[in-house]
């Protein structure tokens, strides 16, 4: 069964990194619930059924979702046939909470890190494969040069850290990319001090010109400009914190309320 290029599909052929991908999740303790995004031919299901836990998967692929069956990898009544990204996430486990992981599309790897940080309070952890580029940006610190927007709302919410760097031998077709492993984990305190739209587009429109100074790319979301002459405010974005923009965003709503 040959990879479909409209589904962004490279299935993982390599078992040693398969089982290391299901190992960064369930290591964790208190697992209940498991959503598996794009299962493929199902290499990584299969070490996820092994345990004792309420696994479901997500497979956008009608052939897919047949070979699975056939193949008795997974119950068909655990298969969501459906594109993740139109899944209502409230109502795979009826409301509670769950952990995520695969070997995701890499066409649609940043749209499901923004639909799980839009679900937070349902994700608390994610272990899943991504090109090597989008995870490295994902975990960067501040000052690096793959600091980004989705480094700064992935960390407002979660801790990442890299397990392991997959090279394109491993999957079938090979991709013509490196991979990456991450595991996100939900901090404790995952709610932000400040108004979670308004950060969103803080962050955004900073990194919209990330050469230029904040006092410059902010200027279309202050009514005050007297806010903007603090010397804070003649850093680009990639040398800011998660801590700083949640800082420039009670700002912002300060001076919103006091209008």
């Amino acid at each position: 069964m040959k990879a479909k290029k409209s589904f962004g599909q490279h299935f993982l052929v390599n078992e040693h990194i398969a089982e290391k991908i299901a190992c960064g999740l369930l290591k964790s303790e208190g697992i209940k619930n498991i959503l598996e995004i794009g299962p493929g031919k199902g290499v990584l299901t299969k070490y996820l059924t092994q345990h004792d836990m309420n696994l479901k998967v997500v497979e956008a692929d009608q052939d897919m979702v047949d070979f699975l069956t056939r193949n008795k990898i997974i119950d068909p009544d655990k298969i969501i046939f459906l594109d993740f990204l139109k899944l209502n996430l409230s109502r795979v486990f009826d409301g509670e909470q769950f952990y995520l992981i695969g070997n995701y599309p890499y066409n649609i790897s940043s749209q499901i890190l923004f639909k799980m940080i839009n679900s937070k309070e349902l994700v608390p952890e994610m272990v899943g494969m991504f090109q090597k580029e989008v995870a490295d940006r994902v975990v960067a610190p501040p000052g690096s040069k793959t600091y980004g927007v989705i480094s700064v709302l992935v960390q407002a919410y979660y801790t990442g850290k890299t397990i392991i760097d997959v090279a394109p031998g491993c999957f079938s077709p090979p991709p013509k990319v490196n991979s990456s492993v991450i595991r996100l984990v939900r901090k404790e305190n995952y709610i932000l001090p400040c108004d979670d739209r308004l950060f969103r587009s803080v962050v955004k429109t900073s990194f919209n010109s990330r050469r230029k100074m904040l006092r410059n790319t902010l200027k279309p979301l202050v009514q005050d400009p007297t806010i903007l002459e603090d010397a804070f405010f003649t850093q680009r974005p990639e040398q800011l914190s998660v801590e700083d923009f949640v800082g420039i965003t009670i700002k912002l709503s300060n001076q919103i309320n006091n209008e």
